[in-house]
């Protein structure tokens, strides 16, 4: 059960997002607290009020916004993480966090988290198939970060193939898995 854990959530910017709010609304409902840190991106397929309002916590988007009280956003965020869920993860972020790029509110409390990562992707299915994608989901992995793969279905680009973030309900699922024996 995740009563009381804390639960870093980083939404990343593809259609998919919308699936994140179903994602926060079951960790709450098992007692989980929910703290959203979305991209730039993100907030272009869904608000950070909607995040807030289901997570009762505030969300963080931007790197240097003016805290309410001193603290270094990142690092707090990082150093709460019991775990660490990116969902949807773009090939973008899995990118940055695999080469060690920081240069943004998601991927520096990532660099900055000692907790364990997981990484849900949602893209394309030829973005998910292309080689230097998979070259830095094996390189992450490799780092000890894990993965909830995707599915096969039809796509937001109107095809169908691997690609769907894996349901919410099964995205839960696997992180009790993971927080009580940990592993997927």
């Amino acid at each position: 059960m995740l009563k009381d854990k804390n639960i870093v959530l980083g939404v990343t910017g593809g259609i998919a997002a919308y699936k994140a709010c179903e994602i926060v609304s079951g960790l709450r409902k098992q007692g989980a607290n929910v703290y959203v840190i979305m991209t730039k991106n993100a907030t272009e397929f869904i608000t950070p009020l909607t995040f807030m309002t289901l997570s009762k916590n505030k969300v963080v988007v931007d790197t240097f916004e003016i805290p309410d009280s001193y603290d270094v956003e990142h690092i707090s965020l990082a150093k709460k993480a019991d775990l660490f869920l990116v969902a949807p993860a773009t090939a973008n972020i899995i990118g940055k966090v695999a080469n060690g790029i920081a240069d943004d509110m998601l991927s520096t409390t990532i660099m900055a988290t000692t907790s364990k990562v997981v990484f849900a992707p949602a893209m394309n299915d030829a973005m998910y198939k292309n080689q230097i994608v998979q070259d830095n989901i094996n390189k992450l992995k490799k780092y000890g970060y894990y993965f909830i793969n995707p599915t096969e279905g039809m796509l937001a680009c109107n095809t169908k193939g691997i690609g769907r973030l894996e349901e919410p309900k099964i995205i839960i699922e696997k992180i009790n898995t993971l927080m009580e024996v940990g592993t997927l």
